[in-house]
């Protein structure tokens, strides 16, 4: 691995991975049902691939992701930076949960006790706001997060799915580390906003949906059906005419992988995202220890200004019309 692939946040002492494990499936919450067992071991299988940033949120799975990370970590605490959320809540019977924006200082409290027994864990290293609420001024929320990290409860704060002019905002009461954003060759708006902005102001950027949905893990193909929950029933990608257009992108951006390479294409699209930025760290999600074995196969290595070219190329010869992912944006309060 060359050093290009580990970076240092700001207010964290331990670099870390520039691929982190992305836990969203584990809590079963819009992807058909926990595994836990299962999700354990993917944890110390992307821990003994060199991962040592795992990201979570309480509303994967109501609190379900949060548990079963801090049962992976029990005895490892001290080796891996912890990344969670705060700033949704929910309400209704198990099976039909409404969810909604909540930064409101108390349940901002509330959550971080909350989220610290879950995790079993007297500190978290990086506290990210998940979604914004226009509900509350931007200065009380700010404030708030800059007191617990004050207090020692939190290292860094991070935000997530952000404007610039509301992390313009934060920023003036609070010390901020990074933004996370949704970002994959198929979802690229951030090009034109937060990623030069992320740079400007030394911010990291851990982007998530790197393979969007699966969609870039090679493993999807036309009659693939989708049960239950899943949020990709959803998801405009995943419906024809579009499905069509990006899976026959997907067809072509593999053959490139292998023949320009050698490399999956699940190694393809986590190297680009790695390669658009340097302060940016790929989330990897998974449920199952086999889907982050290869991890290692994205690292040591970087794509061309003419690689790059040519997947641009691909790109806009198969997707008439891309779409982004706002489908998963949830409401206020």
């Amino acid at each position: 691995m060359h050093q290009h692939d580990t970076l240092s946040l700001n207010g964290i002492s331990q670099p870390v991975l520039r691929i982190a494990l992305g836990t969203w499936a584990m809590g079963g919450w819009q992807w058909g049902g926990p595994d836990d067992k299962s999700a354990v071991s993917t944890i110390h299988q992307a821990l003994d691939e060199g991962i040592n940033l795992i990201d979570t949120a309480p509303v994967y799975g109501f609190g379900h992701s949060e548990e079963i990370v801090g049962e992976a970590l029990q005895d490892r605490r001290d080796k891996v930076v912890i990344a969670t959320k705060v700033g949704l809540n929910w309400e209704g019977s198990e099976d039909d949960r409404h969810i909604f924006r909540d930064s409101r200082s108390d349940h901002v409290r509330k959550e971080l006790e909350d989220s610290l027994r879950r995790l079993k864990t007297d500190y978290i290293d990086l506290y990210q706001i998940h979604w914004p609420d226009p509900k509350v001024p931007m200065e009380e929320v700010a404030i708030t997060l800059e007191k617990m990290r004050k207090e020692g409860k939190i290292r860094a704060i991070g935000v997530s799915n952000f404007t610039l002019e509301q992390m313009d905002e934060f920023r003036k009461y609070a010390l901020l580390t990074s933004v996370q954003p949704p970002y994959n060759m198929f979802e690229r708006d951030i090009e034109k906003d937060i990623l030069p902005y992320a740079k400007k102001h030394n911010l990291t950027v851990l982007t998530y949906g790197s393979l969007c949905r699966g969609l870039l893990s090679g493993k999807i193909d036309k009659n693939r059906v989708f049960q239950g929950d899943d949020l990709r029933k959803h998801d405009p990608k995943f419906m024809e005419p579009l499905f069509d257009q990006y899976l026959a992108a997907v067809k072509e951006l593999e053959e490139f992988a292998q023949e320009s390479h050698k490399k999956s294409l699940l190694a393809l699209a986590v190297r680009w995202v790695l390669d658009q930025g340097k302060h940016n760290i790929a989330l990897w999600g998974a449920r199952k220890p086999e889907q982050v074995k290869n991890v290692g196969e994205a690292l040591g290595w970087s794509l061309s200004t003419d690689d790059m070219r040519e997947i641009n190329a691909i790109l806009a010869k198969n997707i008439k019309h891309a779409t982004g992912p706002a489908f998963s944006s949830p409401p206020t309060r």
